[in-house]
């Protein structure tokens, strides 16, 4: 099911999430929020409180969305899709390249909901035509470093009141026409994240990286790299390790750059 993009998206309910889900359902506990300010907030402060492992929750209106270096999500309400997945490893569960691994789970759900063949920039953005489609944020929980808050929020259509220079390197689903029945959209979600982090709990980063090179929209290019502590540079993207660290080949010295202060756009 399908709704034209100038109509409006009709919220997402757990009871629909749930049917769509089928038995995959038992593994999550699903909370739908009219709005709230952030569903990372939200869901770090039940984790905190013992909330269990998969526990998810949607905002059908999120009013401080927040993004990687404290950057802003622009989302009003029916514009974009909106949630947060708890997950919690086995104690001693190394979460290097967590957020790379969710990338691929969203944009293999993504290319189920009809949105073609989406790439992935590192560490956490999710590309259509080279414009930035949806983003990822992963927490750790305080005291429990094997347990995360995996964010994830995705442009259904772009706010009217979006800046001008954040709206030209949006994109987002309804560009393709039509906009997906958000209950499909969410199980679909749901599903792949719980295969992509079941492989990631047994064979890390590493058992998922293939795909995730596949996807990559600047493997073997030159890029530019800028850090918060840094002079801006330039040179050869070769993908990622096992751990996710990405690899930059720079006058013929190939560097490893770890996740954080680091933002990538091609030179």
């Amino acid at each position: 099911m399908a709704v034209a993009p100038g109509n409006a998206t009709m919220p997402a309910t757990i009871a629909a999430i749930a049917a769509k889900l089928g038995l995959a359902a038992r593994r999550f506990d699903i909370d739908v929020l009219p709005r709230c300010d952030s569903t990372n907030a939200v869901l770090l402060g039940r984790a905190e409180q013992g909330a269990a492992s998969g526990t998810v929750v949607i905002a059908n209106e999120q009013t401080a969305g927040r993004g990687r270096r404290g950057r802003t999500w622009f989302a009003s309400p029916g514009d974009s899709l909106t949630f947060s997945l708890l997950w919690r490893f086995a104690p001693g569960t190394a979460p290097a390249g967590l957020s790379l691994a969710v990338g691929v789970a969203v944009a293999r759900a993504l290319q189920q909901a009809g949105t073609a063949a989406p790439a992935l920039k590192w560490p956490n953005d999710i590309l259509q035509n080279g414009r930035k489609l949806g983003g990822i944020l992963v927490e750790l929980v305080p005291g429990a470093p094997h347990a995360a808050v995996i964010g994830i929020g995705i442009n259904l259509r772009l706010p009217a009141g979006m800046p001008d220079d954040v709206r030209t390197a949006s994109a987002a689903i309804a560009e393709s026409g039509t906009v997906p029945d958000l209950n499909d959209v969410y199980a679909s979600l749901l599903q792949e994240l719980l295969a992509t982090l079941e492989a990631f709990a047994t064979g890390g980063f590493a058992a998922i990286r293939p795909e995730w090179l596949a996807r990559h929209a600047y493997q073997d290019a030159r890029v530019g790299l800028s850090t918060d502590f840094a002079a801006p540079r330039e040179g050869a993207c070769l993908g990622v390790d096992s751990d996710g660290a990405l690899l930059l080949e720079i006058d013929g010295r190939v560097e490893r750059v770890l996740s954080g202060e680091v933002s990538l756009r091609p030179a």
